[in-house]
Protein backbone atom coordinates (compact mmCIF):
# COMPACT_ATOMS: atom_id res chain seq x y z
CA UNK A 1 0.00 0.00 0.00
CA UNK A 2 1.50 3.38 -1.22
CA UNK A 3 1.73 6.90 0.78
CA UNK A 4 -1.25 8.02 -0.39
CA UNK A 5 -3.41 5.03 0.21
CA UNK A 6 -2.12 4.88 4.03
CA UNK A 7 -2.61 8.33 4.71
CA UNK A 8 -6.38 8.48 3.99
CA UNK A 9 -7.00 5.21 5.56
CA UNK A 10 -5.20 5.96 8.58
CA UNK A 11 -6.23 9.53 8.99
CA UNK A 12 -2.32 10.03 9.32
CA UNK A 13 -0.91 12.82 7.21
CA UNK A 14 1.83 11.19 4.08
CA UNK A 15 4.17 14.31 6.25
CA UNK A 16 3.45 12.85 9.78
CA UNK A 17 4.36 9.55 8.33
CA UNK A 18 7.59 10.40 6.63
CA UNK A 19 8.27 11.91 10.05
CA UNK A 20 7.61 9.01 11.74
CA UNK A 21 10.20 7.12 9.21
CA UNK A 22 13.06 10.22 9.77
CA UNK A 23 12.30 9.17 13.69
CA UNK A 24 12.71 5.37 12.92
CA UNK A 25 9.37 4.62 14.22
CA UNK A 26 7.65 3.24 11.32
CA UNK A 27 9.92 2.24 7.98
CA UNK A 28 7.85 0.77 5.15
CA UNK A 29 8.92 -2.56 4.63
CA UNK A 30 9.37 -2.41 0.94
CA UNK A 31 9.63 -0.36 -2.19
CA UNK A 32 8.01 -0.63 -5.37
CA UNK A 33 9.37 -0.51 -9.12
CA UNK A 34 9.87 2.97 -9.07
CA UNK A 35 10.76 3.40 -5.64
CA UNK A 36 7.92 4.14 -3.72
CA UNK A 37 7.15 3.81 -0.20
CA UNK A 38 4.63 0.29 0.33
CA UNK A 39 3.52 -0.45 3.78
CA UNK A 40 2.59 -3.90 4.86
CA UNK A 41 -0.52 -4.91 6.99
CA UNK A 42 1.78 -4.66 9.74
CA UNK A 43 3.30 -1.62 9.11
CA UNK A 44 -0.26 0.13 9.15
CA UNK A 45 -1.00 -1.73 12.40
CA UNK A 46 2.87 -0.10 13.85
CA UNK A 47 1.11 3.52 12.81
CA UNK A 48 -2.16 2.59 14.33
CA UNK A 49 -0.40 1.39 17.55
CA UNK A 50 1.73 4.56 17.23
CA UNK A 51 -1.43 6.91 16.98
CA UNK A 52 -3.29 5.12 20.12
CA UNK A 53 -0.14 5.49 22.06
CA UNK A 54 0.47 9.49 21.64
CA UNK A 55 -3.53 9.76 22.33
CA UNK A 56 -2.62 9.19 25.63
CA UNK A 57 0.04 12.17 25.33
CA UNK A 58 2.86 10.30 25.23
CA UNK A 59 6.13 11.79 23.66
CA UNK A 60 7.53 9.73 20.24
CA UNK A 61 10.25 8.78 22.78
CA UNK A 62 8.35 7.74 24.97
CA UNK A 63 6.38 5.80 22.24
CA UNK A 64 9.56 4.21 21.08
CA UNK A 65 10.34 2.46 24.29
CA UNK A 66 6.74 1.23 24.45
CA UNK A 67 7.37 -0.22 21.42
CA UNK A 68 10.53 -1.62 20.95
CA UNK A 69 11.87 -2.07 24.39
CA UNK A 70 11.59 -5.89 25.73
CA UNK A 71 9.99 -6.44 29.27
CA UNK A 72 8.86 -2.60 29.16
CA UNK A 73 6.40 -1.63 31.71
CA UNK A 74 3.60 0.93 30.70
CA UNK A 75 2.73 1.27 34.85
CA UNK A 76 5.18 4.23 35.81
CA UNK A 77 4.86 5.78 32.52
CA UNK A 78 1.24 5.73 32.50
CA UNK A 79 1.15 6.92 36.62
CA UNK A 80 3.42 9.88 35.08
CA UNK A 81 1.24 10.89 32.21
CA UNK A 82 -1.53 10.89 35.28
CA UNK A 83 0.47 13.14 37.20
CA UNK A 84 1.15 15.24 34.31
CA UNK A 85 -1.88 15.86 32.95
CA UNK A 86 -3.71 16.50 36.12
CA UNK A 87 -0.41 19.54 36.36
CA UNK A 88 -1.28 20.80 32.43
CA UNK A 89 -5.31 20.96 33.33
CA UNK A 90 -4.79 23.00 36.89
CA UNK A 91 -2.97 25.37 34.68
CA UNK A 92 -5.43 25.83 32.03
CA UNK A 93 -8.11 25.99 35.08
CA UNK A 94 -5.81 28.84 36.59
CA UNK A 95 -5.83 30.29 33.19
CA UNK A 96 -9.34 29.98 32.45
CA UNK A 97 -10.56 31.38 35.89
CA UNK A 98 -8.04 34.51 35.42
CA UNK A 99 -9.26 35.08 32.08
CA UNK A 100 -12.81 35.18 33.91
CA UNK A 101 -11.91 37.42 36.02
CA UNK A 102 -10.51 39.50 33.50
CA UNK A 103 -13.92 39.46 31.50
CA UNK A 104 -16.42 40.12 34.35
CA UNK A 105 -14.48 43.65 34.61
CA UNK A 106 -15.61 44.32 30.77
CA UNK A 107 -12.45 46.24 30.07
CA UNK A 108 -12.31 48.69 27.63
CA UNK A 109 -8.60 48.99 26.01
CA UNK A 110 -5.60 46.66 26.50
CA UNK A 111 -4.44 49.07 29.14
CA UNK A 112 -7.32 48.09 31.56
CA UNK A 113 -6.25 44.34 30.28
CA UNK A 114 -2.85 45.21 31.85
CA UNK A 115 -3.73 46.39 34.60
CA UNK A 116 -6.48 44.04 35.85
CA UNK A 117 -3.47 41.35 35.28
CA UNK A 118 -1.32 43.46 37.48
CA UNK A 119 -3.36 43.35 40.04
CA UNK A 120 -4.40 40.11 39.81
CA UNK A 121 -0.67 38.78 40.04
CA UNK A 122 0.08 41.22 43.01
CA UNK A 123 -2.88 39.89 44.82
CA UNK A 124 -2.51 36.60 44.30
CA UNK A 125 1.63 36.45 44.72
CA UNK A 126 2.84 39.54 46.52
CA UNK A 127 4.02 39.85 50.37
CA UNK A 128 0.64 41.25 52.51
CA UNK A 129 2.42 44.13 52.97
CA UNK A 130 2.45 45.18 49.18
CA UNK A 131 -1.04 43.86 48.46
CA UNK A 132 -2.38 45.82 51.54
CA UNK A 133 -0.69 49.08 49.39
CA UNK A 134 -1.74 47.75 46.02
CA UNK A 135 -5.50 47.82 47.22
CA UNK A 136 -5.46 51.05 48.94
CA UNK A 137 -3.50 52.68 46.22
CA UNK A 138 -6.60 51.05 44.05
CA UNK A 139 -8.86 53.01 45.93
CA UNK A 140 -7.63 55.78 46.09
CA UNK A 141 -7.40 56.18 42.18
CA UNK A 142 -10.26 54.82 39.42
CA UNK A 143 -12.53 52.50 41.08
CA UNK A 144 -11.01 48.99 41.29
CA UNK A 145 -12.61 45.89 39.53
CA UNK A 146 -15.22 44.79 41.74
CA UNK A 147 -15.28 41.11 40.30
CA UNK A 148 -10.94 41.06 40.75
CA UNK A 149 -11.17 42.48 44.63
CA UNK A 150 -14.03 40.13 45.25
CA UNK A 151 -12.04 37.31 44.12
CA UNK A 152 -9.01 38.43 46.56
CA UNK A 153 -11.70 38.79 49.52
CA UNK A 154 -12.63 35.10 49.58
CA UNK A 155 -9.38 34.20 49.34
CA UNK A 156 -7.81 36.48 51.86
CA UNK A 157 -6.75 35.17 55.22
CA UNK A 158 -4.79 37.99 56.87
CA UNK A 159 -7.06 39.95 58.83
CA UNK A 160 -5.18 43.58 57.97
CA UNK A 161 -5.08 43.50 54.54
CA UNK A 162 -8.97 41.70 54.50
CA UNK A 163 -10.08 44.60 56.04
CA UNK A 164 -8.71 46.70 53.27
CA UNK A 165 -10.10 44.80 50.78
CA UNK A 166 -13.57 44.69 51.87
CA UNK A 167 -13.18 48.42 52.68
CA UNK A 168 -12.20 48.63 48.91
CA UNK A 169 -15.25 46.56 47.79
CA UNK A 170 -17.64 48.46 49.96
CA UNK A 171 -17.14 51.23 47.76
CA UNK A 172 -18.36 49.62 44.44
CA UNK A 173 -21.56 49.12 46.37
CA UNK A 174 -23.98 47.01 44.05
CA UNK A 175 -21.50 45.56 41.64
CA UNK A 176 -19.65 44.12 44.71
CA UNK A 177 -22.76 42.08 45.86
CA UNK A 178 -22.97 40.41 42.43
CA UNK A 179 -19.63 39.14 43.12
CA UNK A 180 -19.68 37.88 46.43
CA UNK A 181 -22.55 35.80 45.54
CA UNK A 182 -21.17 33.45 44.62
CA UNK A 183 -18.76 33.14 47.59
CA UNK A 184 -21.95 32.73 49.93
CA UNK A 185 -22.70 29.56 48.10
CA UNK A 186 -19.68 27.92 47.93
CA UNK A 187 -19.04 24.44 49.78
CA UNK A 188 -16.38 25.43 51.79
CA UNK A 189 -17.14 27.36 54.91
CA UNK A 190 -14.21 29.44 55.40
CA UNK A 191 -14.98 31.19 51.94
CA UNK A 192 -18.55 31.57 53.16
CA UNK A 193 -17.48 33.01 56.07
CA UNK A 194 -15.51 35.87 54.17
CA UNK A 195 -18.05 36.60 52.09
CA UNK A 196 -20.41 37.15 54.54
CA UNK A 197 -17.99 39.76 56.39
CA UNK A 198 -17.78 41.40 53.00
CA UNK A 199 -21.27 41.67 52.35
CA UNK A 200 -22.04 43.01 55.74
CA UNK A 201 -20.49 45.75 54.98
CA UNK A 202 -22.05 46.99 52.26
CA UNK A 203 -25.56 48.94 52.57
CA UNK A 204 -28.08 48.51 50.00
CA UNK A 205 -30.96 46.40 49.24
CA UNK A 206 -28.88 43.94 47.35
CA UNK A 207 -26.68 43.17 50.20
CA UNK A 208 -29.73 42.66 52.61
CA UNK A 209 -31.03 39.77 50.42
CA UNK A 210 -27.59 38.16 50.30
CA UNK A 211 -27.47 38.54 54.13
CA UNK A 212 -31.09 37.56 54.48
CA UNK A 213 -30.18 34.44 52.10
CA UNK A 214 -26.99 33.48 54.32
CA UNK A 215 -29.41 32.85 57.80
CA UNK A 216 -30.45 29.43 56.62
CA UNK A 217 -26.41 28.88 56.07
CA UNK A 218 -25.45 25.25 58.07
CA UNK A 219 -22.75 27.38 59.82
CA UNK A 220 -23.14 29.12 63.05
CA UNK A 221 -20.80 32.02 62.35
CA UNK A 222 -21.99 32.97 59.27
CA UNK A 223 -25.69 32.80 60.36
CA UNK A 224 -24.55 35.23 63.65
CA UNK A 225 -23.11 37.35 61.05
CA UNK A 226 -25.74 37.74 58.94
CA UNK A 227 -27.87 38.38 61.53
CA UNK A 228 -25.93 41.13 63.19
CA UNK A 229 -25.75 42.93 60.02
CA UNK A 230 -29.75 42.58 59.42
CA UNK A 231 -30.30 43.33 62.70
CA UNK A 232 -28.25 46.49 62.39
CA UNK A 233 -29.80 47.71 59.64
CA UNK A 234 -33.35 47.12 61.26
CA UNK A 235 -34.32 43.70 59.63
CA UNK A 236 -36.86 41.85 61.49
CA UNK A 237 -36.03 38.91 59.56
CA UNK A 238 -32.61 38.58 61.55
CA UNK A 239 -35.40 38.10 64.64
CA UNK A 240 -35.15 34.00 65.08
CA UNK A 241 -31.85 33.68 64.39
CA UNK A 242 -30.78 36.59 66.87
CA UNK A 243 -32.92 34.77 69.71
CA UNK A 244 -30.94 31.75 68.96
CA UNK A 245 -28.09 33.96 69.76
CA UNK A 246 -29.11 35.01 72.67
CA UNK A 247 -30.17 31.58 73.89
CA UNK A 248 -26.77 29.96 72.75
CA UNK A 249 -24.19 32.80 73.98
CA UNK A 250 -22.93 33.34 70.54
CA UNK A 251 -22.56 37.03 70.78
CA UNK A 252 -25.51 37.14 73.19
CA UNK A 253 -24.92 40.68 74.30
CA UNK A 254 -25.21 41.97 70.78
CA UNK A 255 -28.11 39.84 69.80
CA UNK A 256 -30.10 41.16 73.17
CA UNK A 257 -29.52 44.82 72.05
CA UNK A 258 -29.98 44.47 68.27
CA UNK A 259 -33.50 42.35 69.49
CA UNK A 260 -34.39 45.46 71.89
CA UNK A 261 -33.69 47.82 69.18
CA UNK A 262 -36.01 45.79 66.87
CA UNK A 263 -38.93 45.50 69.45
CA UNK A 264 -39.58 49.64 69.07
CA UNK A 265 -42.99 48.52 66.79
CA UNK A 266 -45.22 46.29 69.09
CA UNK A 267 -45.46 43.53 66.33
CA UNK A 268 -42.14 43.08 65.92
CA UNK A 269 -41.77 43.00 69.88
CA UNK A 270 -44.27 40.41 70.28
CA UNK A 271 -42.06 38.39 67.59
CA UNK A 272 -38.92 38.62 69.79
CA UNK A 273 -40.30 37.78 72.89
CA UNK A 274 -41.93 34.78 71.19
CA UNK A 275 -38.80 33.50 69.68
CA UNK A 276 -37.33 34.81 72.94
CA UNK A 277 -39.90 31.85 74.59
CA UNK A 278 -39.04 29.53 72.12
CA UNK A 279 -35.57 28.87 73.10
CA UNK A 280 -36.86 29.26 76.55
CA UNK A 281 -39.21 26.02 76.21
CA UNK A 282 -39.01 22.39 78.07
CA UNK A 283 -35.45 21.19 78.44
CA UNK A 284 -33.73 24.74 78.49
CA UNK A 285 -30.85 24.72 80.76
CA UNK A 286 -30.29 27.48 83.41
CA UNK A 287 -27.25 29.10 81.14
CA UNK A 288 -30.10 29.37 78.85
CA UNK A 289 -32.21 30.92 80.74
CA UNK A 290 -30.50 33.20 82.34
CA UNK A 291 -29.27 34.73 78.93
CA UNK A 292 -33.06 34.81 77.29
CA UNK A 293 -33.82 37.05 80.84
CA UNK A 294 -31.56 38.94 80.41
CA UNK A 295 -32.37 39.35 76.91
CA UNK A 296 -36.18 39.86 77.55
CA UNK A 297 -35.14 43.06 79.96
CA UNK A 298 -33.54 44.72 76.56
CA UNK A 299 -37.34 44.37 75.00
CA UNK A 300 -39.97 46.91 75.43
CA UNK A 301 -44.02 46.46 75.78
CA UNK A 302 -46.24 44.12 77.61
CA UNK A 303 -45.20 41.13 75.87
CA UNK A 304 -41.82 41.18 77.39
CA UNK A 305 -43.56 41.85 80.86
CA UNK A 306 -45.41 39.82 80.66
CA UNK A 307 -42.55 36.62 79.91
CA UNK A 308 -40.51 38.36 83.05
CA UNK A 309 -43.59 37.79 85.56
CA UNK A 310 -43.57 34.08 84.54
CA UNK A 311 -39.87 34.20 84.81
CA UNK A 312 -39.97 35.70 88.12
CA UNK A 313 -40.67 32.24 89.47
CA UNK A 314 -38.04 30.09 88.48
CA UNK A 315 -35.95 27.80 90.47
CA UNK A 316 -33.17 29.55 89.74
CA UNK A 317 -31.94 32.70 91.83
CA UNK A 318 -29.69 34.20 88.94
CA UNK A 319 -33.29 34.40 86.11
CA UNK A 320 -35.62 35.40 88.92
CA UNK A 321 -33.77 38.33 90.43
CA UNK A 322 -33.15 39.57 86.93
CA UNK A 323 -36.69 39.05 85.95
CA UNK A 324 -37.47 40.78 89.63
CA UNK A 325 -35.11 43.26 89.28
CA UNK A 326 -36.32 44.69 85.65
CA UNK A 327 -40.33 44.10 86.58
CA UNK A 328 -39.54 46.36 90.07
CA UNK A 329 -38.20 49.68 88.75
CA UNK A 330 -40.85 49.28 85.64
CA UNK A 331 -38.55 48.21 82.81
CA UNK A 332 -39.48 46.24 79.97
Amino acid sequence: MLIGEVARRSGVSARMLRHYEAQGLVRPTGRTAAGYREYTEADIRRIFHIECLRSLGLSLAEVRRALEEPGFAPAALVADLVARTRQRIAQEEELLDRLQWVAATEPDDWRDVLRIVRLLRTLDAAPPALRQRTVLAEGGAAQPPAAVLARAVLAETEPNLAGALRWALARAGEAATTSLAEGLRAPQVDVRRRAVEAVADIPGDAAAALLAEALSDPDDVVRSRAALALGARGQRAAVPELARMAADGRCDVEAAELLGSLATDEDVAEQVVAELLRQAGPGAGVEVRRRLAQALTEVPGAAARRALTDLAADPDPAVWLTARAVLERGGA
